[in-house]
């Protein structure tokens, strides 16, 4: 073997680790005040796509209902509905993956669970 590939070689795990480290880092880009519900909205870009979650924090096992809404560069996306979440474990209420168009998006969470409303918004990416 040449220097070259028993150097390549040495090195390739961490290239290959430095790369999905960074394809996987998420963001909390926007969250709610602290209280018995809380939500965030997070950002995370893999291959040139944007995803955008909404996820809830509770501090007791309660069931409630969300509206995850994205829209801006020529989407239009609304997602809702009941969930179920418990103390300790992040549960995500919404999950969109959108191309790389360069545009910006409005996004927004709202959460209702056991007599208290909270919400999340915030504007991803575009000027």
């Amino acid at each position: 073997m040449t220097d070259f590939n028993t150097a390549f070689l040495a090195i390739a795990p961490l290239l290959v680790g430095a790369g999905l480290f960074a394809a996987g880092a998420d963001d909390i880009v926007a969250t709610s005040s602290s209280g018995p519900v809380r939500c965030e909205i997070v950002a995370s870009t893999s291959g040139g796509m944007t995803r955008l979650q909404g996820v809830a924090h509770v501090d007791a096992a309660l069931t409630g209902s969300y509206t995850f809404r994205v829209s801006g560069s020529g989407a239009n996306i609304s997602q809702g509905g009941e969930f179920d979440a418990r103390p300790g474990e992040a549960a995500t209420l919404g999950s969109v993956m959108l191309g790389g168009s360069g545009g910006g998006y409005d996004v927004r969470l709202e959460v209702e669970a056991d007599g208290v409303s909270v919400s999340c918004a915030e504007h991803i990416g575009g000027s």
